[in-house]
């Protein structure tokens, strides 16, 4: 069948039949501003204007964010200048680094929407500096390819900022824990429980609150791992994100500070055993869409 329409989109004017290559390239790049990149990419595969529409710079401006070129002030200019529309939104949709290579933002490559992560190494960890409650190891699970590691602490607080200009949309921030230690044994993933201890004891409270006044606190017991998942089925040992809440953005001007902070801070009792990632804050819908199984970063 994709062998049949390839044949009429090329071939629909050689045998006297309209097809899909006698429409205009300017009708095909009007249809193309509705669709979304994958789609536009394969359908750009069946004739030559389907082709030349899907380079169209007006096509591809329509899929990158209204503020794009704040992004594009990550990198140094010989990346990006006189580069086409299709291959900025190519170059943002992969990671770009900043603030110490600490915090990476890229564009979703479905919806053209911004996505951020926040590694644990620019976040404010109480007793970080201590080795007998904190300490940091590599590992090719984590974007940035360490992780924090709470051995055992009495006061448990973890906090962080970012400052970006968001373009408007509703925003969810998460932070990424794995309860326990994990390693590798004869090729194999092992967790490692030895160490966790004292979660169940109380809830962890997070905070989210930012620039323009809104503010969210939410508690949730770590040991809990029966979490608003779709379908239930998160595992220990495994990593879990745990929503701290949504903030709006209704304009990217003046620049959006956001403010989180996860803290346990009942020292009656000790608590330890815990793997800190990172803080994500992903549009909301793209974040269900994910949990879904039809998001794929």
């Amino acid at each position: 069948m994709g062998a049949s329409l390839s044949n009429t989109a090329e071939n629909g004017t050689a045998t006297g039949r309209t097809g899909l290559g006698d429409i205009p390239e300017s009708c095909v790049a009007c249809v193309f501003m509705y669709l979304t990149p994958p789609e536009i990419c394969n359908l750009a595969r069946l004739n030559h204007a389907f082709r030349g529409a899907s380079s169209s710079d007006a096509v591809w401006e329509s899929k990158l964010p209204s503020n794009y070129h704040h992004m594009l002030d990550l990198l140094p200019p010989c990346r990006y200048e006189g580069l086409s529309k299709k291959s900025i939104f190519a170059l943002l949709s992969r990671p770009l680094s900043f603030d110490d290579d600490n915090k990476e933002v890229w564009l979703d490559r479905i919806s053209g929407r911004i996505c951020m992560s926040i590694s644990s190494k620019a976040m404010s960890i109480t007793s970080s500096e201590d080795r007998r409650h904190w300490n940091w190891f590599a590992t090719d699970e984590s974007r940035f390819q360490v992780v924090a590691y709470c051995q055992q602490v009495w006061w448990f607080e973890v906090s962080g900022t970012v400052k970006f200009p968001f373009p408007p949309d509703i925003y969810t921030l998460t932070f990424r824990i794995h309860i326990g230690k994990f390693l590798k044994r004869l090729g194999r993933r092992v967790s490692n429980f030895e160490h966790t201890h004292g979660w169940d004891l109380g809830p962890v409270r997070y905070e989210l609150s930012t620039s323009d006044g809104q503010c969210v606190v939410s508690e949730c017991r770590l040991h809990d791992i029966k979490q608003d998942d779709a379908k239930g089925t998160i595992k220990r040992g495994c990593w879990i994100e745990y929503k701290v809440g949504e903030f709006i953005v209704s304009r990217s001007n003046p620049v959006t500070e956001v403010r989180f902070s996860m803290k346990q801070i009942d020292c009656t009792h000790s608590k330890g055993g815990l793997c800190l990632d990172s803080v994500s804050i992903i549009p909301s819908n793209l974040r269900r869409r994910r949990r879904t199984g039809s998001f794929r970063k």
